[in-house]
């Protein structure tokens, strides 16, 4: 059975950015640290390439033998990522500013019509391929799927400390 809390995640998204102008979504607590904007950003670029994934998972039988990292079976057997603050590979210094809402907004929707025709596939593939996680070794389709939602859902902590910062700009 698939998680059906993927597009409750992205609700939250979606609706949280409802409460922000776009000035406020582009300001960075630290130089080094990502604004709201890119962190949106973030979600939606990986989780597309985490989409791209799942259907090339679905495609073929390609390294079905192979095996997640240790690290990764903790994250799925928890659901969750651990609780600590991590330091991403150095292009996400690279991670654009959003070029407004809008773009932010479509990219949420995007997603959310893609999980419902993923949900179907995954569930009538006859394929069970895996891909290469960059850092936790291979993935086959439902757990690249799952580890979509399991990456929002550790970004709602990443979004608490930055709207943290935010209050204090209002005191």
């Amino acid at each position: 059975m698939l998680p059906k809390g993927f597009n409750y995640i992205i609700d939250i998204w979606i609706n949280e950015l409802e409460k922000y102008d776009f000035n406020l979504l582009c300001i960075k607590p630290t130089p080094t640290y990502w604004s709201l904007g890119q962190v949106y950003f973030h979600l939606i670029q990986e989780t597309k390439f985490f989409f791209e994934q799942v259907n090339v998972c679905l495609s073929n039988t390609n390294h079905q033998t192979e095996q997640k990292s240790d690290a990764a079976g903790v994250i799925f057997s928890n659901y969750d990522f651990p609780d600590e603050q991590i330091v991403g590979p150095p292009s996400n210094d690279k991670t654009p500013q959003p070029e407004n809402k809008q773009q932010l907004l479509n990219g949420l929707l995007d997603l959310k019509d893609e999980i419902i025709t993923l949900e179907i596939l995954i569930e009538k593939s006859l394929f069970n391929g895996k891909t290469r996680h960059p850092g936790l070794n291979f993935f086959n389709a439902r757990e690249w799927f799952m580890f979509a939602e399991i990456h929002f859902r550790h970004h709602l902590r990443q979004k608490k400390r930055i709207d943290d910062y935010l209050k204090t700009l209002n005191k």
